[in-house]
């Protein structure tokens, strides 16, 4: 009997033949950062419009889940790392080709100014919570008065951010389904699509309602759109795209990623938003929520279905 012995790169454990290390606080985290960034960059472009008066929906109330939502995110990511005690680390440095730099920065400046903004609306938010510190009530008529400045921030901050949490997943060329150039607009889209779902949920007036269920109806269009052209990339792409997108398509999750994210979560809100838009009564909330849940059920499927794919070698 003659005994080889060979070396392969095929069983690295955690790593190959399939990443295991990014679990569902990811997917959370991936989620509740799209959100967040769709809440902010609606709420900074109805200022900047001066039309707060008329939607203060907008920038008001909805204004409250975005910093709520980046810290549920952040202690996600935390509670996902192996040394989570060595965060502080990625604020060491600044490596702009670095995706993960990026959004650590991002989400330093952003989650503080997200709280200073519900601040700046504290009055008007919660008439009965008078809080009497001579220092918030000198910091709430500066934000207040600075507002603008604010949103003009928000939205270059909110547009990263909402990109980042697709380039995130996209800038890991190892895996053949993040490896594509459509994620970052993709994710951006989707988050946009989840702001104004949730937004929607919370209106208080019928104007409010209708205009961001058209925003809403446009942007579940853009984002059929982008996911066929992933899709249609796919195809004609290599061996080990085609294999990864059977995942999708025929695969063990085409049930989640058609059945949730596709017709329950994208096109049946846009029948359900068309139909309101053209004269007939449907309960908002309905689409509202089935655009949230196909937002979230995206991202897992995105990630869990990522970390299996792998190149051959």
């Amino acid at each position: 009997m003659q005994e080889e012995l060979f070396t392969s790169g095929r069983n690295i454990p955690h790593i190959d033949p399939s990443l295991e290390i990014w679990h569902w606080p990811i997917s959370v985290y991936l989620f509740l950062g799209g959100l967040a960034a769709g809440l902010l960059f609606f709420m900074a472009i109805i200022t900047l419009m001066e039309k707060d008066k008329e939607y203060p929906t907008v920038v008001k109330y909805a204004s409250i889940i975005p910093p709520i939502a980046l810290s549920l995110g952040l202690l996600a990511l935390i509670y996902d790392l192996k040394h989570p005690l060595y965060a502080w680390q990625l604020y060491m440095t600044v490596r702009i080709e670095s995706p993960m730099s990026w959004g650590a920065w991002v989400l330093l400046v952003t989650t503080p100014m997200s709280f200073l903004w519900v601040i700046s609306y504290w009055k008007e938010m919660f008439p009965k919570w008078n809080i009497k510190f001579n220092w918030f009530q000198k910091l709430e008529a500066f934000l207040a008065k600075n507002r603008k400045y604010m949103a003009m921030a928000f939205i270059p901050l909110s547009i990263v951010l909402g990109i980042y949490t697709g380039i995130l997943l996209s800038a890991f060329n190892a895996r053949p389904l993040w490896n594509n150039a459509i994620l970052g607009p993709l994710f951006l889209t989707s988050g946009l699509s989840t702001g104004a779902a949730a937004i929607i949920l919370m209106a208080k007036t019928a104007k409010e309602k209708h205009l961001f269920g058209k925003i809403d109806l446009v942007l579940i269009i853009v984002e059929l759109g982008l996911i066929i052209h992933m899709l249609m990339g796919m195809y004609a792409g290599s061996e080990v795209q085609l294999e990864a997108m059977q995942l999708l398509v025929g695969g063990e999750f085409t049930l989640m990623f058609f059945g949730f994210v596709v017709i329950l979560g994208l096109l049946v809100p846009a029948v359900m938003e068309l139909t309101e838009l053209v004269g007939f009564k449907v309960p908002v909330a309905i689409p509202a929520i089935l655009v949230l849940i196909g937002g979230l059920v995206f991202r897992f499927v995105m990630v869990e279905a990522g970390q299996i794919t792998r190149y051959l070698y």
